[in-house]
């Protein structure tokens, strides 16, 4: 990793912790010092959490795989979404279903209401139904778009998860580990790694942290689905050069 990029980190306040009376006793290996009753963060053990997270999750998306993004807390929401969109992953940015992972199905129907809401509201059909009826279906509209738009391309369970504060997001953890699904996620003092895959100490409250972590995963996401592409390309390439030369044609 560059100077430049422990620089950023460091500028972003990624090392600042919670009051040290607030601390999980499992983060002590991620913890530098302590400064004015507040845990400093080892900025090593971040870049090495990063490291690891690009690297496994280049891998993932280079194999054709999803990757969930969840964070719903108001510090991480919006730039949580716009990584997940510019790397073309599903995401949970404002509140999680229950039963979003364990009962998947079930979500996946509510993807095809949500889809028939969209038909209704965009044809003429609308107008058919009465003043209150309009208004239900509108709420209803609302209510499913916030909680669900962001999974319309899950099509199936994802390979990984990537949280941001897993002790705020613990149902979505644990439906993860119940299927086995990894998790890499952005832990503050306050976290258990131990529940993590893959974890990556730093402020999971700061929107400056949470927003350069989550951009640095979106591109290794980027670049592992870039790769899948030029290989793809390579390999058609390469069956057309292989493929045979037509016969001659007899006279």
């Amino acid at each position: 990793m560059s100077s430049d990029l422990v620089k950023q980190l460091v500028e972003s306040g990624v090392h600042f912790g919670h009051r040290s009376s607030r601390w999980n006793p499992k983060m002590r290996p991620y913890i530098y010092a302590r400064r004015n009753k507040i845990h400093i963060i080892d900025v090593r053990e971040t870049i090495r959490g990063l490291l690891r997270a690009k690297k496994y999750l280049a891998n993932v998306s280079e194999h054709g795989s999803l990757v969930l993004f969840v964070g719903t807390k108001r510090q991480a929401g919006e730039a949580l979404q716009k990584a997940a969109e510019r790397c073309g992953m599903p995401y949970v940015n404002d509140r999680w279903l229950g039963g979003t992972l364990t009962n998947f199905r079930t979500i996946r129907s509510r993807l095809s209401r949500l889809e028939e809401l969209e038909r209704i509201r965009e044809s003429d059909e609308l107008n058919t139904y009465s003043k209150k009826m309009q208004s239900s279906l509108s709420r209803e509209y609302r209510k499913m778009y916030r909680n669900l738009n962001g999974m319309r391309t899950m099509n199936r369970l994802p390979e990984c998860m990537v949280v941001v504060d897993p002790k705020k997001e613990k149902n979505a953890v644990k439906e993860a580990r119940k299927l086995g699904i990894a998790t890499v996620a952005l832990i503050d003092t306050d976290c258990d790694p131990d529940q993590i895959d893959l974890p990556i100490p730093g402020n999971d409250d700061s929107m400056r942290s949470i927003d350069l972590i989550i951009n640095i995963i979106a591109d290794a996401i980027a670049e592992g689905k870039a790769q899948a592409a030029t290989q793809q390309q390579q390999k058609a390439e390469g069956s057309e050069a292989a493929a045979p030369a037509p016969a001659p044609a007899t006279a």
